[in-house]
């Protein structure tokens, strides 16, 4: 695995999360488009509270620091009141965990990333293996966020038809 490609990545999806965000009202930010599906406020409050209490605990301690406690990330949901929130600082909320979590990231040195992580849910997990799932967790939540970019466009161009747009 290419360590350096890791945390490019990580400041990247940062980056994008922000332009993803970008210009997003508040109700906007708490729609859903049914009710079994996440709010662009909920995607961003998601990985603020995964940042800080998921993937950066899981790499410290699957190289051997302490026990990271266990989560219910779609209990936090309603628990935390995620949509009840605001955009604008849920998301410098996001970029300040990442921030610590680049600079800790930047921190480490001769870390052997094939370390295995004795983690039930998949046998023969290896400390690389959380980094590489942090990166693509990321990505799949920036999929979410465009895919919510598009229907929030898609009924603020109506009545107009975007079927020129295309369909990917």
């Amino acid at each position: 695995m290419n360590f350096d490609y890791c945390i490019e990545q990580l400041a990247i999806n940062a980056t994008a999360l922000a332009a993803l965000t970008a210009g997003i009202e508040p109700e906007q930010a708490r729609w859903k488009p049914s009710p079994e599906t996440w709010s662009v406020l909920e995607v961003v409050n998601h990985l603020a509270d995964e940042e800080r209490e998921d993937f950066r605990p899981f790499v410290e301690w699957a190289l051997g620091g302490p026990a990271k406690a266990p989560h219910d990330s779609d209990e936090w949901i309603a628990a935390r009141r995620y949509n009840q929130r605001d955009l604008a600082a849920s998301v410098a909320d996001f970029l300040q965990e990442r921030e610590q979590s680049l600079v800790w990231l930047h921190g480490l040195s001769g870390t052997d990333w094939q370390t295995p992580v004795a983690y039930t849910y998949r046998p023969g997990f290896r400390a690389g293996d959380v980094l590489a799932s942090w990166v693509a967790h990321d990505i799949l939540h920036q999929r979410q966020l465009v895919e919510l970019r598009y229907a929030l466009a898609k009924a603020a161009l109506s009545p107009f038809d975007i079927q020129y747009a295309g369909d990917w």
